[in-house]
């Protein structure tokens, strides 16, 4: 005889309160202070200081340089959600993601101004930019 189960109730949908934006970027032909490409010291100061400068809350990051004319990833991990570099050096490239969420408030504005202000340093010819609303 099978064992009796007992149904268990699934809890009800719950109305989604953070809606967010994602905002990537491939940069080509970035002609920019050789720092930001390839010292992961430097770049890291500078990230944290465009995200206070933003408005939004950093509260971790970790870069990583690949050496001698190496690029350099990293990641601010922001309260509001993170930011995202990684260069390529050798070819001028460079990949950006600036994602907060809207729990507490709106923070589309900040993230497009951290995003716009890391863009221009970075000065591509060819940037490739794509803007993703979460739900």
């Amino acid at each position: 005889m099978p064992p009796t189960s007992t149904a268990v109730p699934l809890p009800r949908p719950v109305a989604r309160q953070a809606s967010g934006l994602h905002l990537i970027g491939d940069l080509y032909g970035c002609l920019c202070d050789s720092r930001l490409m390839l010292d992961a010291g430097y770049l890291e100061a500078f990230c944290r200081d465009r995200v206070t400068a933003a408005g939004l809350t950093a509260v971790g990051a970790l870069f990583h340089s690949f050496g001698d004319g190496g690029g350099v990833t990293g990641v601010v991990v922001l309260a509001e959600s993170h930011l995202s570099i990684h260069t390529w050096p050798e070819a001028g490239y460079v990949t950006l993601d600036v994602y907060v969420c809207n729990y507490q408030a709106n923070n589309r504005p900040k993230a497009q101004q951290l995003f716009d202000d890391i863009q221009a340093a970075f000065a591509p010819a060819d940037p490739h930019l794509h803007r993703v609303e979460r739900a």
